[in-house]
């Protein structure tokens, strides 16, 4: 497969690429950074569907389907990931944009963190392997970590009525812990009196059509399934599962 193009519903489709140098400053190994020559790290390719009937349903629900690729590879002494990003807040509520992701292949640690008031007060691994579907909830940022030699190739729907925020993990020099290439999680010495990490499982929940190995693009067909990727104030007993 060319990591250029991806094949989507009889399309090649071109990808946002995400370059070494546009993520300098959240990379842990500075020394590394500096005698590295810029490099593809991993392929974003938006705003997909299958047919004209999907795309006018995925527009009037105010949401977008994506897939990104992450090819193996490593960042000095880190393994590949990506910028790392928050959603803003939803006019007149408290709560960000959330986000849903699947694991189409390979192997995905996502890295989820909550501030309040400039502090981190909670922080979150998910393992996710081929078929999970992993929730990103409200006021949590999240980056993604391949951590193995194999491609990592995920989607996602989420809203389309907002722009992520990066500034934050580019301020603090990335997000909260480093995924090493020996296995270990190192605290981001920039970020002070950082709690711990909370493992969780991924969130194939069968309420809300999501299970294991079963795709969720076809959720679009039935889009009161992703009602919360817009209202996320009306699902309160689902942020108290995760």
């Amino acid at each position: 497969m060319d990591l250029m193009l991806l094949e989507f519903a009889g399309k090649q489709v071109k990808p946002d690429i995400r370059k070494l140098y546009d993520m300098r400053e959240v990379v842990y190994d500075q020394e590394w950074l500096q005698v590295t020559e810029d490099k593809d790290l991993y392929y974003m390719y938006r705003d997909l569907s299958y047919s004209n009937r999907d795309h006018n349903l995925i527009k009037e629900n105010d949401l977008r389907y994506d897939i990104t690729i992450i090819p193996p590879s490593i960042i000095g002494s880190e393994f590949v990931k990506t910028a790392g990003h928050y959603h803003p807040l939803i006019e007149g509520t408290s709560y960000t944009y959330p986000e849903i992701y699947e694991v189409l292949s390979g192997v995905a640690h996502y890295l989820l963190q909550k501030s309040e008031n400039s502090k981190i007060t909670d922080v979150i691994i998910v393992e996710a392997k081929e078929g999970d579907k992993v929730i990103v909830p409200p006021n949590y940022g999240h980056v993604t970590i391949n951590p193995s030699n194999k491609e990592l190739k995920m989607a996602n729907w989420v809203s389309d009525q907002f722009e992520s925020i990066y500034k934050p993990y580019r301020e603090y020099g990335g997000a909260a812990y480093f995924e090493l290439t020996d296995g270990s999680l190192i605290k981001n010495e920039n970020c002070e009196n950082l709690p711990g990490i909370r493992k969780l499982k991924p969130t194939n929940f069968s309420d809300l059509g999501l299970y294991k190995n079963k795709e969720m693009y076809k959720l679009i067909r039935d889009p009161d399934k992703l009602g919360y990727l817009n209202r996320p104030q009306d699902y309160d007993w689902l942020w108290e599962k995760i």
